[in-house]
C-alpha cells in the first residue's frame, strides 16, 4: 500500500477525508502560530521595542505577503497595545493569545482523528465485506490451494494493518508534511543561511527511514505468512478434536503449534525492534542537526547580527526543534504503511483472485425442468493440462422423473460430474445442457435453484434448528418447516428437543447424532423443494437404524422428482431406473440393476463385495 493507493480505499467517504485534511491543514497552521506568537512575548522580555511612539507614527502596514509586514504588523499592535494598557497589559494579552492558538490547535486535531474514525472503521468493514462476498463467489477449486486459517487469517489480522495504514498515511500525506512545510517556511524567513543546512543535512533522516522501512516490509511479510499457519493450526485443531485425543496426539499437536508461535514470536521481536530502533535513530540525527544549526546561530546572534536578532534566533530555535515531532511521526507511521503493503498484497490475493465460474452478460434464467439433463463428451482435470483426466468424454442423459444411480471405486469420478451439473466446476472439453440450455449460458442463481443437494457429511451451521432447516429460503414460515421436518422424519425428535424448533445445534451441528444431522440436512432439502436432487452417499456414514430412517426419509424427497444418487450401498440403489458404473473418469457399464448383474461384469463384482440383506 503506497502512501498514495491509500485513495482507492477513500471513495465512498469524501466528506470525511475533506473534513480530515481540511483540519489538518488548520491544526498545521495554529501549531505554528501558537509559536510565532512568543516572538512579541520575547521583544518585550528583551526591552527591544521601547521607541513604540515612532513606531505607531509610521501607521499602521500596509499587506504584503512578506516576513517583513508580519513583523511591522506585531510591532504595530503591541506598540499599540502597551501605550493604551502598559507592558502588563500587552503580556496579557499575548499569554492570552498562546492560549488561544493552542486551544485552535487541539481542537482541530480533535476534529481531524474525528473525521478519520469512520473512514478506518468503515474502510475494514468494506474490505472485510469485499473479501467475504468474494470467497462465496470464488469457485470450488481456488479452496483446494488455499487453507482456511491463512484465509481467516487475511481477513482478520490482515485487514487490522490496513486500517493502521490507512490511519498514518493520511497524516503522513496530509499533516505531517504540512507541518514540515510550514515549520521550514517560517524558518527560511527568519534566515535563510540556517534553514540551508537544515534542507541540506535532513535526507539523511530520510535515508535511514528508507532503509528500515524496507527491511521491515520483508519480515512483516514473512510474519503474516507464519500467522496464517498459526491460524491454521488452530483451525485444524478446533476441527479435528475428537480424532486428536482418539489418537492421544494432544503432545504432538501442542508442539506443532508451539513451534510455530514461537516462529512467530522470534520474527514480531525483530519488527518490534525494528520499529522501536527508527524513531528514536532520526531523532538523534535530527538533534544533532539542530545542534549544529544552534551553534551557528548563536554565533551569529552573540555577534550581533542584524539577520538574527536574540529573540528571533530563540523563536527560530524553538520552532525547528518542533520538525523533530513530524519526522519522527514520518518515521513511525512509515514503518506501519510498510506492515500494511505486506498486508495488502496479502487480502489483494483474495480479492484479485481470478473466477472462472463466471456468467454471460444477459444470461438465460432457468425458471423450470421440463426435458432432461444432458453431458455431452464432458472431460475435466482438477489441474489445468493435467493428462489423467477425472472425467473423459463422459456421455450421458439423465431425463425428468427418473433417477439415476452413480457407482464406482473412489475417485472414479461421481461426485466430481455431479459438481459439474451443480456448476462448481467447469468442463474442460464438452458441454452440459439443462433442458437443452449449454449451463454457461444460464445463471448461477437460477441453475442452482433447480438442484437440492444431501451429501454424505451434512452441513449445518451453529445455529438453531428451525434456521438450518429454513437456510437459504426466506420468508419460510413455522408451518412449511415443520411440514418438511414431518417429511425429513425429523420432526419426532426435535420435539423433543429443550426449545424445539429453536433449540441451537452446536458448532456443525455438534449437538445432535449422525442421522438426525442427515435428516435436518434432507429436511432443508424438502423446503426447498428443487426439481432435481443430488444425493451424495447421503446413508453411507450411518447405522442401520438410523440408515433406515433416513432411507425413509429420502424416499419421499424423491417423489416425483429426478434424482441422482451417488452410491457406496448398492442396495440403496437396485431401483433406480438406471445405473451408471464409472472407473477413472469413464462410463465402463450401464443399464437396470438386473441387466448389470447379467453382464457379469464390473458391476457384479462390487455388488458380490457387498453383503446383501
Amino acid at each position: 500500500m503506497d502512501l498514495f493507493k491509500v485513495f482507492k480505499y477513500l471513495k465512498g467517504y469524501r466528506g470525511y477525508t475533506a473534513l480530515n485534511i481540511f483540519c489538518n491543514i488548520l491544526f498545521s497552521f495554529f501549531s505554528l502560530f501558537s509559536f510565532v506568537v512568543l516572538k512579541p512575548f520575547l521583544d518585550l522580555l528583551f526591552m527591544q521595542n521601547e521607541n513604540y511612539e515612532g513606531i505607531l507614527a509610521k501607521g499602521q502596514p500596509a499587506f504584503s505577503l512578506s516576513t517583513s509586514w508580519i513583523n511591522d504588523f506585531f510591532n504595530y499592535h503591541i506598540s499599540l497595545i502597551i501605550t493604551q494598557q502598559g507592558k502588563s497589559g500587552a503580556l496579557l494579552l499575548i499569554c492570552i493569545a498562546f492560549v488561544l492558538l493552542t486551544l485552535f490547535k487541539n481542537l482541530f486535531r480533535y476534529w481531524a482523528l474525528y473525521a478519520l474514525a469512520p473512514i478506518r472503521n468503515g474502510v475494514v468493514r468494506d474490505l472485510r465485506n469485499k473479501m467475504m462476498d468474494k470467497v462465496l463467489q470464488l469457485p470450488l477449486s481456488y479452496f483446494s490451494n488455499e487453507k482456511k486459517g491463512d484465509i481467516m487469517s487475511r481477513i482478520t489480522f490482515d485487514v487490522g494493518e490496513i486500517e493502521w495504514g490507512i490511519m498514518i498515511s493520511l497524516e503522513i500525506i496530509f499533516r505531517e508534511p504540512l507541518l514540515i512545510l510550514f515549520f521550514l517556511g517560517t524558518l527560511i524567513a527568519y534566515s535563510p543561511y540556517l534553514t540551508l543546512y537544515i534542507l541540506a543535512l535532513l535526507p539523511i533522516a530520510g535515508l535511514l527511514i528508507a532503509l528500515i522501512g524496507r527491511s521491515l516490509k520483508r519480515n512483516a511479510s514473512k510474519s503474516k505468512e507464519i500467522l496464517g499457519n498459526l491460524f491454521i493450526v488452530m483451525e485444524e485443531t478446533l476441527g479435528g478434536l475428537k480424532v486428536i485425543k482418539s489418537f492421544i496426539a494432544e503432545k504432538f499437536v501442542s508442539e506443532k503449534f508451539k513451534k510455530t508461535n514461537q516462529e512467530y514470536t522470534n520474527l514480531s521481536i525483530k519488527i518490534y525492534r525494528k520499529v522501536d530502533l527508527s524513531s528514536p535513530l532520526t531523532e538523534v540525527v535530527v538533534t544533532a542537526i539542530l545542534m549544529l544549526v544552534m551553534f551557528i546561530g548563536g554565533t551569529m546572534a552573540l555577534s550581533g547580527s542584524h539577520e538574527l536578532t536574540p529573540s528571533s534566533f530563540i523563536v527560530y530555535i524553538i520552532i525547528a526543534s518542533q520538525i523533530i515531532t513530524p519526522i519522527k511521526m514520518i518515521t513511525q507511521s512509515y514503518n506501519i504503511v510498510q506492515k500494511g503493503i505486506a498486508s495488502e498484497e496479502r487480502i489483494n490475493k483474495i480479492i484479485d483472485a481470478q473466477n472462472h465460474i463466471t456468467e454471460i452478460k444477459n444470461p438465460i434464467e432457468i425458471t423450470s425442468f421440463n426435458e432432461k439433463i444432458e453431458l455431452k463428451k464432458v472431460s475435466f482435470a482438477y489441474t489445468k493440462g493435467d493428462a489423467g483426466h477425472v472425467l473423459h468424454q463422459v456421455d450421458l442423459i439423465i431425463p425428468k422423473g427418473k433417477t439415476i444411480a452413480l457407482v464406482g471405486q473412489s475417485g472414479s469420478g461421481k461426485t466430481t460430474l455431479t459438481d459439474m451439473i451443480a456448476r462448481f466446476y467447469d468442463c474442460d472439453e464438452g458441454e452440459i445442457l439443462f433442458d437443452n440450455t449449454n449451463i454457461k449460458n444460464a445463471s448461477l442463481k437460477s441453475l442452482r435453484s433447480q438442484l437440492g443437494i444431501v451429501s454424505q457429511d451434512p452441513v449445518l451451521f451453529n445455529d438453531t434448528i428451525f434456521n438450518n432447516i429454513a437456510f437459504g429460503i426466506e420468508h419460510a414460515t413455522p408451518q412449511q418447516v415443520e411440514e418438511a421436518a414431518k417429511i425429513a422424519n425429523a420432526h419426532d425428535f426435535i420435539m423433543q428437543m429443550p426449545e424445539k424448533y429453536q433449540t441451537s445445534i452446536g458448532d456443525r451441528g455438534g449437538k445432535l447424532s449422525g442421522g438426525q444431522r442427515q435428516r435436518i440436512s434432507i429436511a432443508r432439502a424438502v423446503l426447498k423443494s428443487p426439481p432435481v436432487l443430488i444425493l451424495d452417499e447421503a446413508t453411507s456414514a450411518l447405522d442401520s437404524e438410523n440408515e433406515r430412517m433416513v432411507q425413509d426419509a429420502l424416499q419421499k424427497l424423491m417423489q416425483n422428482r429426478t434424482t441422482i444418487v451417488i452410491a457406496h450401498r448398492l442396495s440403496t440403489i437396485v431401483h433406480a431406473d438406471e445405473i451408471i458404473v464409472l472407473d477413472k473418469g469413464k462410463i465402463i457399464e450401464r443399464g437396470s440393476h438386473q441387466q448389470l448383474l447379467a453382464q457379469k461384469g464390473s458391476y457384479l463384482k462390487l455388488y458380490e463385495m457387498q453383503t446383501i440383506k
